[in-house]
């Protein structure tokens, strides 16, 4: 009978021998497809918020330039006390009777286009008349902005005509 009295040498007990592996332990775990799965849907709406319509992106980038621009003109032609009209031109726009001349500034996308009913007048008044100008891209001519004012408002982007109900 072994003792484990002091100075006796340790018991050694027998191991038992390293079970088998289970057949069934290969493949992936049902939590590792769906966190597959997650990915995959994450990285697909990255892509597809990534591949927006480069058009109608283009269109509202012009749209955003151009109402900086007639309000830097406005702002211009108080300060100088003249009259500036924005008028539109094959390929782009000139802002004339400034006291430093513009040369054409033509559209960010060359498939962007623009039409207003008269030329549009900047100054020297502080408030002007209410004025609009639609842009639109030369693909899609039934997808239109809005560049506009009431006259004692800044110009402002509008997806919606002028005076219509959204």
């Amino acid at each position: 009978m072994p003792t484990s009295a002091a100075g006796s040498k340790p018991l050694v007990h027998q191991r038992a021998a390293p079970a088998a592996p289970h057949a069934h332990s290969r493949g992936f775990t049902l939590v590792e497809l769906m966190v597959v799965v997650a990915l995959i849907a994450v990285a697909t709406a990255g892509v597809s918020l990534a591949l927006r319509d480069s058009a109608d992106s283009a269109l509202e980038r012009d749209a955003q330039r151009l109402a900086a621009v007639l309000e830097s003109a406005r702002a211009q032609a108080r300060a100088s006390d003249v009259r500036a009209v924005w008028l539109l031109r094959e390929g782009g726009f000139v802002v004339q009777g400034l006291p430093k001349a513009e040369p054409l500034q033509r559209w960010l996308s060359d498939q962007t286009r623009a039409q207003t009913e008269a030329p549009v007048v900047l100054g020297p008044e502080p408030l002007i008349a209410p004025q609009r100008i639609a842009l639109f891209t030369a693909e899609r001519p039934e997808r239109r902005l809005w560049v506009a004012t009431d006259g004692l408002r800044p110009f402002e982007l509008r997806r919606v005509p002028p005076g219509a109900t959204p």
